[in-house]
Order: structure tokens, then sequence, then C-alpha cells
């Protein structure tokens, strides 16, 4: 396993993230434990989770995956120190979750408090804003006039900003979060955070996890250079897409027990035409170079500029085997070729 510097952190974490919102819906318990084992032998010291979690989200399954982990911190104390857990604070939207309301100073100190208490630890390595209280260009919201760019009050949204580094400052001071990120965030969110913490003496973000895929690289290349200049470690989410790049969606399948046979918050939209046009092609791809395509699709993931960190996620060890050893594959200039050329043909296609 290779490590990296976690942007302008002191922390080193694996290149592969082990994502976790599958437990307390798809996985339980003893399946959780199973894959947290197996991705420690494997050598991976990064995991992801959030308050909203387990998927898909609701009131019944808030909070589980945080529990679930603190379960085994508890029953293994010893491994605290030599993991960095990450968790997020849910955006507004939610009704069950504090109301719905917009993160703020005094929401980010109450959810803090909450997350340690479920993950049964002292302190979060990263803690991150799951999505900002502003309409980002996230989840099928990217196609031109989607967002009213020009009726935005940039002004309010920013003293908003200033309100929510101040309570996560006080979260930094207690020894209750060591470092903060963004996530579903933009270029422009990314400077603002930046600029009040240098303006105010406040915490800096070190991080963002947006999806990032073979499916949808619209953060290629302009969010990712902001992270690489300003030393923000980016970390892509659902590399697969939310499994379509292993195939197994093609020709309307529904493997009992996948994610698509699960209710989804924002609805199934990268269930498109051009999406399945573009699995089957890439699937083709895999085959000719004898790979099996979720390994493809995540090495190349891997081998983006700029990427640090990859949060992958499985049902089962594996999956989760499969996936791990997909990042030790050094793809051919044959086989970068062939996707570079399928890429300017399926372009965005959700």
């Amino acid at each position: 396993m290779k490590y990296v510097r976690l942007g302008s952190s002191d922390l080193e974490v694996s290149r592969v993230c082990l994502g976790t919102m599958t437990w307390g819906v798809q996985n339980n318990q003893q399946d959780a434990d199973q894959q947290l084992e197996l991705a420690q032998y494997y050598g991976v010291n990064f995991i992801d989770t959030a308050e909203m979690y387990a998927i898909p989200p609701n009131k019944n399954t808030y909070g589980k995956t945080e529990s679930i982990i603190g379960n085994y911190l508890r029953a293994n104390p010893t491994r605290r120190d030599n993991l960095v857990i990450a968790s997020k604070i849910a955006g507004p939207g939610l009704s069950y979750i504090r109301g719905g309301s917009e993160i703020s100073s005094t929401t980010v100190k109450q959810a803090v408090d909450d997350s340690l208490t479920r993950l049964q630890t002292d302190y979060i390595d990263l803690y991150q804003l799951h999505w900002p209280n502003y309409t980002s260009p996230h989840f099928a919201k990217h196609w031109p006039n989607d967002i009213a760019y020009t009726q935005f009050n940039a002004e309010q949204e920013k003293e908003k900003i200033h309100d929510i580094l101040t309570g996560l400052a006080d979260c930094v001071k207690a020894g209750k979060i060591r470092y903060c990120g963004l996530s579903d965030d933009t270029p422009w969110g990314i400077m603002q955070y930046l600029k009040l913490a240098e303006q105010h003496n406040l915490p800096k973000i070190v991080s963002i996890q947006n999806e990032f895929s073979l499916l949808h690289t619209k953060d290629w290349p302009y969010l990712v250079e902001t992270c690489v200049h300003e030393d923000i470690a980016y970390l892509p989410w659902s590399p697969l897409a939310t499994g379509l790049l292993t195939g197994k969606y093609l020709n309307g399948a529904r493997p009992e027990g996948s994610r698509w046979t699960l209710m989804q918050r924002h609805g199934l939209f990268r269930d498109t035409e051009q999406t399945h046009m573009a699995v089957q092609a890439f699937v083709d791809i895999a085959k000719k170079h004898q790979l099996a395509p979720a390994q493809l699709a995540l090495a190349w993931v891997n081998q983006v500029e700029g990427v640090t960190s990859t949060i992958i996620g499985a049902t089962s060890v594996e999956q989760l085997t499969e996936n791990i050893e997909a990042f030790d594959l050094k793809l051919s200039a044959e086989v970068l070729s062939d996707i570079t050329s399928w890429l300017k043909t399926y372009h965005q296609p959700f």
C-alpha cells in the first residue's frame, strides 16, 4: 500500500480510503468488522463515514454506520491510533437531522459531539461538510442554467462560511477534530474557505471529496487544479459510478441486494441510455485487455494527476479484495490510449 500526505495536514493516509455507507443497511456489524480487518491487512488506514449514513438515508438508518464503527473501536481499542477516521456533517434538507437546518457554527459543534458519541472515540481526524448550504453543481445539477448563479448572494454565503469556520475552530481547539474538509463543493467554495480562514486565523480546509469516475470527470481540470495549487487533498467518491462500471447493470439487470434495488435519495439519474452505451463499450475495453472492469475503472482513477486517495466501498470481502488489489495495477500505454479514445466518445453521459 502506498501512502500520501492529506493535503496540508500532517496526516499520512493510504491511497485507498474505505467507504462505509453500506454498513447498517446492506451490511451488518459482522460484515463491517470483516471489512475493517481485511482493509487493515492490506494497509488501508483511512476510513470515511458520515452522520447521515447508512445509505439510502432515512431517519431509521441515521447514525447507524458511525455506531457500527464505534462498536469496532470499542472492541479493538489499540487500533484507533493507527486509523485516520473521517466523518461528515449533513447539509440542509433532511428534516430528521436537526430539523433540516443549514450548517452553522452551532450545528457543527452539536454534530461533532453526536458523532464522537456514536464513534466511541475522543477525536475525529478529518471532519467534513457533506454538502454546502448553497446549491452546488453535483447530483445532476451540472448542466447549463441548472443553477441561477446571477441570483446567488455571494456575500451572504461568505458570512455563513465564516460562521461555520468559527464552529470548526472551536472543535479543533477542544481537541475534538484535527482537520477540516469539504465534500460536494466547488472551486469557488474552496477558495472562500481558504481566504476566510487566512483572514481570520481559522482552520484551513485540507481536503475535498467529490464524485469522480470514468463516467463523471467534470472536476477535471478546474477543481483538481485548484486542489493541487492550494494543497487540498482530492478524494474521489463513487469511482465505480454506483457500480455501473462493473457492468452489473447492463441490459436492465438489477442484481439482488445491489444498490440500484434500493431507494435513492436523488433518484437513478445516472441511469441513461448514453450511460449504458458507454458502460458496454468500457466493458469491451476491459475484456480486450483481460482486466476486470471494476479494477480497470479504479486503477484509472488512481493514476489521475491530483488524486490523493480514492474512496471505495463494497458489500462483501470478495468485492473489497478485488477493489483494493486494483490499486496495484499499472495500466499500459495501450490501455490508457483506449480509455482516452473512449472518454472522447462517451464524455459525461449523465
